[in-house]
Protein backbone atom coordinates (compact mmCIF):
# COMPACT_ATOMS: atom_id res chain seq x y z
CA UNK A 1 0.00 0.00 0.00
CA UNK A 2 1.28 3.59 -1.30
CA UNK A 3 1.62 5.96 1.76
CA UNK A 4 0.11 9.30 1.56
CA UNK A 5 2.97 12.22 2.00
CA UNK A 6 1.19 14.68 4.79
CA UNK A 7 1.94 18.19 4.45
CA UNK A 8 1.53 20.47 7.49
CA UNK A 9 0.59 23.90 6.36
CA UNK A 10 0.74 26.87 8.61
CA UNK A 11 -1.84 29.57 8.20
CA UNK A 12 -2.67 33.12 9.04
CA UNK A 13 -6.22 33.12 7.70
CA UNK A 14 -8.66 30.29 7.60
CA UNK A 15 -9.64 31.03 3.83
CA UNK A 16 -6.43 30.00 3.27
CA UNK A 17 -7.23 26.51 3.09
CA UNK A 18 -9.17 26.61 0.13
CA UNK A 19 -6.88 27.37 -1.99
CA UNK A 20 -4.34 25.04 -0.46
CA UNK A 21 -6.82 22.14 -1.36
CA UNK A 22 -7.36 23.55 -4.66
CA UNK A 23 -3.78 23.53 -5.59
CA UNK A 24 -3.20 20.08 -4.43
CA UNK A 25 -6.14 18.39 -5.55
CA UNK A 26 -4.06 16.37 -8.41
CA UNK A 27 -1.68 15.60 -6.14
CA UNK A 28 -3.17 11.68 -5.16
CA UNK A 29 -0.33 11.23 -2.96
CA UNK A 30 0.20 14.25 -1.13
CA UNK A 31 -2.62 14.69 2.46
CA UNK A 32 -2.88 18.27 3.93
CA UNK A 33 -2.89 19.00 7.50
CA UNK A 34 -3.88 22.44 8.50
CA UNK A 35 -3.03 24.68 11.19
CA UNK A 36 -4.34 28.21 11.40
CA UNK A 37 -3.59 31.16 13.54
CA UNK A 38 -5.24 34.43 12.92
CA UNK A 39 -3.39 36.20 15.76
CA UNK A 40 0.07 36.57 14.26
CA UNK A 41 -1.77 39.44 11.95
CA UNK A 42 -3.02 41.64 14.07
CA UNK A 43 0.17 41.10 16.19
CA UNK A 44 2.23 42.40 13.26
CA UNK A 45 0.23 45.41 12.25
CA UNK A 46 0.43 46.05 16.21
CA UNK A 47 4.39 46.40 15.83
CA UNK A 48 4.32 43.89 18.84
CA UNK A 49 7.80 42.48 19.76
CA UNK A 50 9.64 38.97 19.46
CA UNK A 51 7.08 37.15 17.18
CA UNK A 52 10.00 35.18 15.92
CA UNK A 53 9.63 32.73 19.18
CA UNK A 54 5.95 32.55 18.36
CA UNK A 55 6.49 31.66 14.60
CA UNK A 56 9.06 28.89 16.18
CA UNK A 57 6.77 27.18 18.26
CA UNK A 58 4.31 26.64 15.66
CA UNK A 59 6.60 25.62 12.96
CA UNK A 60 8.14 23.00 15.39
CA UNK A 61 4.66 21.91 17.12
CA UNK A 62 3.53 21.33 13.33
CA UNK A 63 6.81 18.94 12.78
CA UNK A 64 5.94 17.06 16.23
CA UNK A 65 2.60 16.29 13.77
CA UNK A 66 4.11 13.43 12.50
CA UNK A 67 4.19 15.14 8.83
CA UNK A 68 7.09 14.57 6.22
CA UNK A 69 7.45 18.38 5.44
CA UNK A 70 5.69 21.93 6.28
CA UNK A 71 4.12 24.67 4.18
CA UNK A 72 4.22 27.87 5.00
CA UNK A 73 1.64 30.10 3.62
CA UNK A 74 1.85 33.35 5.13
CA UNK A 75 4.45 36.32 4.01
CA UNK A 76 4.06 37.47 7.37
CA UNK A 77 5.15 34.32 8.92
CA UNK A 78 8.33 33.48 6.32
CA UNK A 79 9.51 37.12 7.67
CA UNK A 80 9.59 36.19 10.66
CA UNK A 81 11.19 32.90 10.84
CA UNK A 82 14.45 32.24 12.12
CA UNK A 83 16.00 29.23 10.68
CA UNK A 84 19.11 29.03 12.55
CA UNK A 85 17.22 28.71 15.80
CA UNK A 86 15.29 26.23 14.46
CA UNK A 87 15.61 22.19 14.60
CA UNK A 88 13.91 20.61 12.40
CA UNK A 89 14.14 16.90 10.50
CA UNK A 90 11.67 17.67 7.61
CA UNK A 91 11.94 19.58 4.60
CA UNK A 92 9.89 23.53 4.79
CA UNK A 93 8.11 25.02 1.71
CA UNK A 94 7.89 28.60 1.84
CA UNK A 95 5.64 29.69 -0.58
CA UNK A 96 6.73 33.09 -1.30
CA UNK A 97 10.06 31.28 -3.08
CA UNK A 98 8.52 30.10 -5.82
CA UNK A 99 6.72 33.24 -6.54
CA UNK A 100 9.33 35.02 -6.14
CA UNK A 101 11.70 33.23 -8.63
CA UNK A 102 8.51 33.76 -11.47
CA UNK A 103 8.53 37.47 -10.78
CA UNK A 104 12.82 37.30 -11.12
CA UNK A 105 11.99 35.48 -14.64
CA UNK A 106 10.02 38.63 -15.68
CA UNK A 107 12.21 41.42 -17.80
CA UNK A 108 9.68 44.20 -17.95
CA UNK A 109 8.15 46.40 -15.23
CA UNK A 110 5.80 44.71 -12.64
CA UNK A 111 3.36 46.06 -9.88
CA UNK A 112 3.22 43.87 -7.01
CA UNK A 113 -0.66 44.38 -5.03
CA UNK A 114 -0.94 43.82 -1.51
CA UNK A 115 -4.03 44.62 0.59
CA UNK A 116 -2.60 44.03 3.73
CA UNK A 117 -0.40 46.53 4.48
CA UNK A 118 1.43 44.84 7.42
CA UNK A 119 2.52 42.38 4.69
CA UNK A 120 4.16 44.45 2.15
CA UNK A 121 8.01 45.42 4.27
CA UNK A 122 8.60 42.06 5.01
CA UNK A 123 7.72 40.32 1.51
CA UNK A 124 9.87 43.30 -0.68
CA UNK A 125 12.81 42.64 1.13
CA UNK A 126 12.34 38.90 0.63
CA UNK A 127 12.04 39.63 -2.79
CA UNK A 128 15.02 41.57 -3.47
CA UNK A 129 17.17 39.12 -1.04
CA UNK A 130 15.87 36.44 -3.41
CA UNK A 131 16.71 38.81 -6.75
CA UNK A 132 20.51 39.55 -5.23
CA UNK A 133 20.83 35.93 -4.12
CA UNK A 134 20.17 34.50 -7.08
CA UNK A 135 21.63 37.27 -9.72
CA UNK A 136 18.55 38.45 -11.06
CA UNK A 137 17.49 42.63 -11.59
CA UNK A 138 14.00 43.25 -11.78
CA UNK A 139 12.30 46.39 -11.79
CA UNK A 140 9.44 46.12 -9.87
CA UNK A 141 7.23 48.42 -7.08
CA UNK A 142 4.92 47.80 -4.39
CA UNK A 143 0.94 48.72 -4.04
CA UNK A 144 -1.80 48.02 -1.47
CA UNK A 145 -5.22 48.26 -2.49
CA UNK A 146 -6.14 50.21 0.51
CA UNK A 147 -9.20 49.66 3.32
CA UNK A 148 -9.69 45.97 1.40
CA UNK A 149 -8.13 43.56 4.27
CA UNK A 150 -10.38 44.36 6.30
CA UNK A 151 -13.54 42.64 4.46
CA UNK A 152 -11.45 39.42 4.14
CA UNK A 153 -10.93 39.54 7.52
CA UNK A 154 -14.23 39.93 8.64
CA UNK A 155 -15.82 37.52 6.01
CA UNK A 156 -16.89 39.64 3.48
CA UNK A 157 -15.33 37.74 0.75
CA UNK A 158 -17.24 38.72 -2.39
CA UNK A 159 -16.97 42.38 -1.35
CA UNK A 160 -12.79 41.47 -1.16
CA UNK A 161 -12.80 40.05 -4.16
CA UNK A 162 -14.82 42.56 -6.39
CA UNK A 163 -12.75 45.47 -4.46
CA UNK A 164 -9.34 43.68 -5.98
CA UNK A 165 -11.31 43.38 -9.85
CA UNK A 166 -12.07 47.39 -9.59
CA UNK A 167 -8.13 47.80 -9.23
CA UNK A 168 -7.30 45.24 -11.52
CA UNK A 169 -9.42 47.24 -14.15
CA UNK A 170 -8.03 50.72 -13.25
CA UNK A 171 -4.15 49.42 -13.74
CA UNK A 172 -4.60 47.14 -16.40
CA UNK A 173 -3.61 49.58 -19.25
CA UNK A 174 -0.74 50.97 -17.28
CA UNK A 175 1.82 48.19 -19.42
CA UNK A 176 2.86 46.80 -16.33
CA UNK A 177 2.56 42.54 -15.50
CA UNK A 178 0.43 42.23 -12.38
CA UNK A 179 1.13 40.09 -9.59
CA UNK A 180 -0.54 39.62 -6.17
CA UNK A 181 1.34 38.71 -3.24
CA UNK A 182 -1.26 37.01 -1.19
CA UNK A 183 -3.21 33.96 -0.97
CA UNK A 184 -6.38 35.72 -0.33
CA UNK A 185 -6.05 37.85 -3.49
CA UNK A 186 -5.71 34.40 -5.65
CA UNK A 187 -9.67 33.67 -6.76
CA UNK A 188 -9.67 37.64 -7.65
CA UNK A 189 -6.80 37.04 -9.98
CA UNK A 190 -8.21 34.25 -11.55
CA UNK A 191 -11.24 35.81 -12.53
CA UNK A 192 -9.74 38.18 -14.10
CA UNK A 193 -7.16 36.48 -15.87
CA UNK A 194 -10.34 34.31 -17.12
CA UNK A 195 -12.74 37.45 -18.07
CA UNK A 196 -9.53 39.65 -19.82
CA UNK A 197 -7.48 37.30 -21.02
CA UNK A 198 -4.45 38.77 -19.01
CA UNK A 199 -1.59 36.79 -17.32
CA UNK A 200 -1.47 37.80 -13.41
CA UNK A 201 1.24 35.97 -11.07
CA UNK A 202 0.14 34.74 -7.85
CA UNK A 203 2.20 32.36 -5.47
CA UNK A 204 -0.95 29.44 -5.75
CA UNK A 205 0.06 29.39 -9.63
CA UNK A 206 3.72 29.25 -8.83
CA UNK A 207 3.08 26.30 -5.64
CA UNK A 208 1.74 23.97 -8.20
CA UNK A 209 4.50 24.33 -10.19
CA UNK A 210 6.86 23.87 -7.79
CA UNK A 211 5.19 20.79 -6.26
CA UNK A 212 4.87 19.17 -9.98
CA UNK A 213 9.05 19.71 -10.43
Amino acid sequence: MHLKKKIGCLHAHYSNIDYIEQAFQSFQDIELKHFVDPGLIHHVAKGTCDLSLKVKEQVEWIASCDVDAILITCTNYIALLQEDQLSLSIPMIKIDEPFFKTICEVTQPQIILFTNPATVDGTMERLYQYAKLHNKSINVQAQVIANTFELIMQGEKQAYNNAILQYFQEIMNDNLFISVAQLSMVEAAQQFENEFDMTIIHPLKSLVEFVKK
